[in-house]
Parts: C-alpha cells; structure tokens; sequence
C-alpha cells in the first residue's frame, strides 16, 4: 500500500495474558474434528452442490473418518432441507457419526431446523449470534450488549424447549459467539456463560462453545492467548468442549489452529483444503497430516490424498492449489539441483536402513512425510528444468527407466539435459529427459558406427578374445581386428590397431535394466584422451551384455572425438 493508504488502518488489542502457559505445551493428541464442509464450505462455492453431490461428499467425509459432520444449514432453502432428509430417510448417516446443523438465533429458522432433524440417532444444534463491536454496529445498527446477548438467550430457550420434541436424538447443543475474533473477551466470557446458564451442561452432557476467528485479524499468539484467557476464565470449564473455528485471512488459519490447541481448545472446525469464504477455513488435512509427521494418530484416513483431492475437485468445481501442503501437485517435487541430490542420497540411504532395521524412523532431506504413506509416489518427487542438477536427473533416469548411471557420468549427463531445459525455458518430462539422453549417449553412430562384428571366444593360446568388425567413419567402412582378454579390449585393440585409439579405457559398468525388458542390458564405459584429463561417457544398450560393451565403447569414442574437435 501506499503511505496515506496506510493511516486508515490501526493495530490490533490482543487480550492481556502475562502468565499465558501455551508457549511451554506441546500437541501429543489429535482434537474432536468436525467437517463444515457441507455448510462452511459450500455457502463459499461459486456453485453450490447439488443435493447428489453433497450425498458424494459425505459418504467421502465418512470414509475419511469424521465422526461430527456439519451437513448444512437446513432452515436457509429447501436444497439444504432436503438434503438432511435424504441423509435421514435414505439411512445415509452411520451409527458412529453425528451430524450437525447450523442456525442464527431467530425463532422461525429454529423451529425449522428442528423439523428437519426428525429421525436422527445423533445431532448437533449449532447456535449462533454475531458479538463484536463492529458487527454490533453494522449488522445490529447500534445494538447494545444485553441486547445482543439477550438475543442468544432467547435461541437457547427456544432450543431448549424444542429439544424434548426429538424423540430418539441424542442433542448435543453447541453455541458461537460469531466474531470471536474481534469481541471483548470479558464479553464472549458473559455471552457464553449466560448461554451455559439456561442449556446447564455437565460433565456428561457437556456443551460445545465453538470460538470462531470468522475474520483474522492478528497473529496466531494473539489467538492463543484469546483461547486460553476464555478457557481460564470460563466459569463451568470442565462442562465444556472448546472449539476452533479458524479463517485464514492473513494466511495463517493452521498456525492459530495448532497454537488454540496448545493453549486449551478440544475440538476443530474445518474443511477439506481448506475451502470457506474469502481466504478459506482452516485446511483439515494439512492439520492432521501436520500431526501424524510427528507421531500422532488423527482418526483421519488420507492415504489416498490424490483420490480424495480428485473427488473435492470434481464436485466443487475448484482446484486443490499445485503449492497446497500435501495435497498439491508439486508438494514433494524438487526442481533444485541441489534438493535433488539430497532427496536422492536420503532415499537410497533410506533403503539401506530399513534392510538394516525396518523400524527405522522417516528421515529424507526436504521431505517432511514419506509420499507413499498418503498415496503419492517417488516417481514425481524430483522433475527437471533449468535449475536442475545432476543427481535429479540421474534420479529419473533409474526410478522411470531402470538405468543406473555410474556417479561421475552424472554432470555430463546433467549438463547436456539441464542445458536443454534452459534453452527451452521449460520443464522437460520424464520422456523428454530419457530421449535426450538416448541421443547423446546411447548407442551412437556418429562419426564411427558398428556396422557389425564376431567374436571368437577361443583364440590365442590364453583364451583371449578375437574380435573382428566392421566399422564405419566418416561414411566408410573399415574392417578391423584385435585380440584381448575380452570383447571390449579385443575391440579397443582392433581400433588401436586401425589407428583410431587416441584414449584409455578407465571405466566399465554394466547391468540389467530393471523394469523394462527382462532381456535388455546396459553399459557405459569411460574413456580418457590420451594426454589429457579429459574424461568422456558413453553408453550402449542391447539384449546382449556383450553388445552393449561394444556400443558403449563406440559411443564413448564418438563423444571423445567430438570434445577433441572443440
């Protein structure tokens, strides 16, 4: 902003908490969590779900494994209204899992939220009123306290009243003072008791006082403090569950959440990645991913993240953001050339522990959780563009196509890919990556070929190798001839012998190609130009180990004899 933009903007007064104790607590249990995704998150939608995709949506909410479903908020429309009745007359509700219904605190919107929980085994009454200063003012033209605290008491007599007339239900009532945020602690304190005072909650029958940060407007520890001044202050705690309900305005909605954790809270509102009105709610999944990266059970089953991101996607009509912890496409990609190599060490160290202990705990550099363990895999961890490097590369190379560089192949490797990368000024595909490869070092045939060749495997009086082939340099073809101790050297000493050997061969690797064709082998050999230190690789592959040693000797000659023309 602009400075005189600036000044029309004040600080904000958090609670005064000089023996605040969350800073010294730790999360060791996961909260009561509850979905509003059916109610929070659908009002937010451009589109609202339709009553067969909200039917989707919470058979998904049920497999996860959320026990306290918001369903809606049924007295707003008929859409909302019925779709509560399909989930009561269509037997959609399991026995373990309450659902919860929404209402302001208005007489006719009461009674027909009691209307349509008819037939429940289990609900939640959500009441709730507007308390700030600024919502006082606006919303309720000048309201004073007692009347808008009276305006509470009046939902909750009325609710108590109205509850006997479910029949079968277990009601569990729950109360927001909307705006928690931003009203007077002493006075979300006096809302709230006076509340507690008509519905009378023990200890088995508590209350739930959802506390919801509906706008952000200070820092997490502001927040903290606000919950744990309430919890401390609030007369009847024991007969309460506290509840966090928290925007992301500022873009810190799970950072307040687990700091109202640690400051008393018991209970979480939330949705599915976060999707709610303006910045959204509190992201539920990076919460209880966040808690099982330390050890923690969440009751929460999001093994199958890409799945579920999918069926969020689909009947929303939003994206799950590429950035989105977790659950975004490049969440546990590495473009890094460094972050690459990294990633690379800790996964091939990673296995070597586990042969070793296979309770070793997860530890691989830049990755928090092991992508496996919600769905993801290794394959998309490390992808190449410009600011890649070679250990990346060679990362793709194996894991996509069971090539095994030798280590010091990697920066030539790297270099010629990357380089690619940088001149297009894209990212290159797994495809991509492996065509370049291919092109530069498989198998070359420029400016010398192998046209064709034979081994006699019983020549010479020591069992060497007799190796006569037909090359072609340049557009001619030459036959050549050598004998060694085996088919490369034989072959490295019928170039010799042509005059064609200007290198040492320094280097030979072979192996077969894992997840490919159980025939297909690949070679690489490294050569060093005489009178230099020039080092140079090649590669050869073929359905015969001995054949791929040949091609990789000629493709390491080629590109020795195109670095010497440089």
């Amino acid at each position: 902003m602009k400075s005189h933009s600036i000044t029309k903007y004040q600080a904000f007064n958090g609670v005064s908490l000089p023996d605040r104790e969350w800073p010294d607590k730790t999360i060791t249990q996961a909260p009561i969590w509850a979905s509003v995704d059916l109610r929070d998150g659908n009002q937010s939608l451009p589109v609202p779900m339709n009553i067969e995709e909200k039917l989707e949506y919470f058979d998904l909410l049920v497999e996860i494994g959320f026990k306290q479903i918001e369903v809606g908020f049924p007295s707003a429309s008929d859409t909302e209204f019925k779709f509560l009745r399909r989930l009561v007359e269509e037997k959609r509700i399991p026995d373990d899992v309450t659902v919860q219904v929404l209402v302001q605190a208005r007489e006719h919107l009461i009674r027909r939220t009691f209307d349509s929980l008819k037939g429940t085994k289990t609900a939640i009454v959500h009441l709730y009123n507007s308390t700030s200063p600024l919502q006082r003012k606006v919303t309720f033209s000048d309201a004073s306290k007692e009347n808008i605290k009276q305006i509470a008491i009046d939902g909750a007599v009325l609710i108590q009243e109205l509850t006997p007339t479910l029949t079968g239900t277990d009601v569990t009532l729950q109360y927001s003072p909307e705006s928690f945020s931003d009203t007077e602690p002493e006075y979300a304190i006096e809302i709230c008791e006076a509340v507690m005072d008509i519905w009378k909650p023990t200890l088995d029958n508590k209350i739930i006082l959802n506390l919801p940060a509906t706008v952000e407007w200070s820092t997490p520890n502001v927040h903290a403090d606000q919950i744990e001044h309430f919890c401390k202050n609030l007369k009847g705690r024991e007969n309460a569950i506290i509840s966090l309900h928290t925007h992301n305005d500022r873009g810190t909605g799970t950072a307040a959440t687990e700091l109202g954790l640690l400051a008393g809270a018991d209970r979480v509102e939330g949705t599915l990645f976060g999707n709610g009105e303006r910045t959204g709610n509190l992201d539920i999944v990076t919460v209880a991913l966040n808690m099982n990266s330390h050890g923690i059970e969440t009751g929460l089953d999001f093994s199958n993240i890409s799945e579920i991101r999918h069926v969020y996607e689909r009947v929303t009509k939003l994206t799950v953001p590429e950035r989105q912890p977790y659950a975004g496409e490049l969440v546990f990609t590495a473009f890094s050339g460094s972050h690459q190599d990294a990633i690379k060490k800790g996964i091939d160290r990673r296995e070597k522990d586990l042969e070793a202990d296979s309770e070793t705990k997860f530890g691989i550099p830049y990755l928090t959780i092991d992508p496996m363990d919600i769905g993801r895999s290794y394959e998309a961890i490390i992808r190449i563009n410009s600011q890649s490097g070679k250990g990346g590369i060679a990362y793709i190379l194996q894991n996509e196509f069971g090539l095994h560089l030798p280590k010091t192949m990697h920066p030539a490797v790297g270099a010629k890919i990357y380089g690619i990368a940088d001149d297009e000024s894209r990212e290159l595909e797994a495809s991509e990556i492996k065509a370049a490869f291919v092109d530069s070092f498989v198998n070359t045939k420029s400016p010398m070929e192998l046209i064709d060749y034979e081994l006699d495997h019983s020549a010479g009086e020591r069992g060497d190798v007799a190796c006569n082939a037909t090359i072609e340099i340049h557009g001619e073809r030459t036959q050549i001839t050598g004998l060694g101790n085996g088919p490369i050297n034989a072959l490295t000493h019928a170039l010799e012998t042509a005059g064609f050997k200007t290198f040492n061969l320094t280097d030979y690797r072979s192996h077969a190609i894992t997840g490919g064709s159980d025939s297909d082998s690949a070679a690489y050999i490294q050569l060093q130009s005489t009178g230099s230190q020039t080092l140079i690789w090649g590669c050869g592959i073929n359905s015969s180990i001995e054949t791929a040693g040949l091609y990789a000797l000629i493709s390491a000659w080629n590109a020795l004899h195109e670095a010497n023309q440089k």
